[in-house]
């Protein structure tokens, strides 16, 4: 199982009202927005991002992640370069992965920073370059060196509840 860690993308508004939601410019990431069934997830081709980013695709209800807390998942990563998946907890039969204590978790940069302020019922983009995810080294055989990360990841629970 891979887990990586996220971190802001940025706070440009969803273009799209349908199912589908994006920053609205031509080289945002499109993600699918019913949080019942795994994420439709499509990454343009132009040049990957450098900085951290995150996006809540669908906001969800309640109290905001902090620190320190248990924040329950489901999530499907895939690869900038590749626009290939490499992990997803949908797969049948696996249960929600718990990241915590979130900021402490043994999970990559960008998903413990990434995941700080999403909600419960949230479907939240998380775009995580190298320097917060795997690093010059990758991990083989499915991520790359140097790679651009790309998860959407939502959330179940915050803390068991």
């Amino acid at each position: 199982m891979i887990i990586a860690g996220l971190l802001a993308m940025g706070a440009a508004a969803c273009g799209d009202a349908g199912d589908e939601a994006s920053g609205g410019g031509p080289c945002d990431v499109k993600v699918s927005t019913d949080t019942k069934v795994k994420p439709e997830i499509t990454i343009p081709d132009c040049e990957k991002p450098t900085v951290l980013g995150t996006k809540d695709i669908v906001e969800g209800s309640g109290a905001a992640a902090k620190a320190g807390d248990a924040v329950g998942v489901n999530y499907t990563g895939i690869s900038w370069s590749t626009k290939k998946q490499f992990d997803s907890s949908w797969a049948a039969g696996r249960q929600p992965y718990v990241v915590k204590p979130l900021g402490q978790a043994s999970v990559i940069e960008g998903w413990n920073k990434g995941l700080v302020g999403a909600k419960k019922g949230g479907r939240r983009l998380l775009v995580i370059p190298a320097a917060q995810g795997y690093g010059a080294q990758g991990r083989q055989p499915n991520i790359g060196p140097n790679e651009t990360l790309v998860f959407v990841v939502d959330v179940v629970s915050i803390n068991g509840q």
